[in-house]
């Protein structure tokens, strides 16, 4: 029988306060897991807890700074002493700056490059020596399209997203003999609050031109939503995925494999 259960797993989910690391730790929850989560400001840890509370989830939460080792390597001690030992941990957190690239200071840049690749390296290298000793574990980088594809204004984060599939196919090939496994999910364009104003109908009854671009683009013609998240997400925590290792699962209705829609 395939196992998809992550009954008493340990599951950190970095920046899992809202929107997809949220969707995603909630996913875990159904299926067994032990929730832990962090985000930099103790409002959002607050904000996250009661968010998961009101769905029946006993979550953990912690403030910490995923470019900050120290403070990292700190909460995993924490973790491991008052939950358990990491057993699944998913790099989710994130930003985007979209600024053209001939505007984008060199600390723009390298900020993107902090939170979006060194924080995954840091969190990565915090749960590996534990999961070692256990001889098992799964770790699942948030990729992107941008992994793959170029598009205006998104230079330090597609720099990012495109050095995290790499950093998943390496911490694959450097661990795989400890029974670890480590892949990227890479969403498409998922539905949430911050791309709200995107989907807004115009004036005149019609669809917002961006709106409009990403679903001429999808062949399921429509968004995606964080829960579309879930199924794959908890493949790539269970035990149904102990023989993919280095993949980057693309949940994006397919944008990746359609070249588009001929004009009319």
């Amino acid at each position: 029988m395939v196992n998809f259960s992550l009954e008493g797993k340990v599951a950190l989910v970095t920046g899992a306060s809202y929107g997809i690391g949220f969707a995603i730790a909630t996913g875990f929850a159904q299926a067994g897991a032990k929730i832990v989560f962090n985000d930099i400001k103790q409002e959002l840890v607050d904000k996250g807890l009661a968010a998961y509370k009101e769905l029946g989830i006993e979550a953990h939460g912690y403030v910490c700074d995923v470019t900050n080792e120290d403070q990292v390597n700190a909460m995993v001690a924490q973790i491991e002493q008052e939950v358990g030992p990491i057993n699944i941990l998913v790099n989710n957190a994130g930003i985007i700056k979209r600024i053209p690239m001939h505007e984008m200071s060199a600390a723009e840049f390298r900020q993107v490059i902090d939170i979006d690749l060194n924080g995954p390296f840091i969190c990565a290298k915090a749960v590996l020596p534990t999961m070692m000793k256990l001889g098992a574990g799964k770790i699942i980088n948030i990729c992107s399209m941008m992994s793959e594809l170029g598009r205006e204004t998104v230079s330090a984060y597609a720099a990012a997203k495109g050095g995290l599939k790499m950093l998943t196919r390496n911490i694959a090939s450097e661990y795989g003999q400890y029974n670890i496994q480590c892949n990227g999910i890479g969403p498409g364009y998922i539905a949430t609050p911050q791309t709200a104003p995107l989907r807004e109908r115009q004036a005149d009854g019609s669809r917002h031109p961006f709106d409009a671009f990403i679903v001429a683009k999808t062949p399921a013609e429509r968004w995606g939503t964080p829960e579309d998240l879930m199924g794959p997400a908890v493949f790539l925590a269970s035990e149904a995925s102990d023989f993919v290792n280095g993949h980057v699962l693309y949940v994006d209705g397919g944008i990746l494999a359609y070249i588009g829609k001929q004009p009319k």
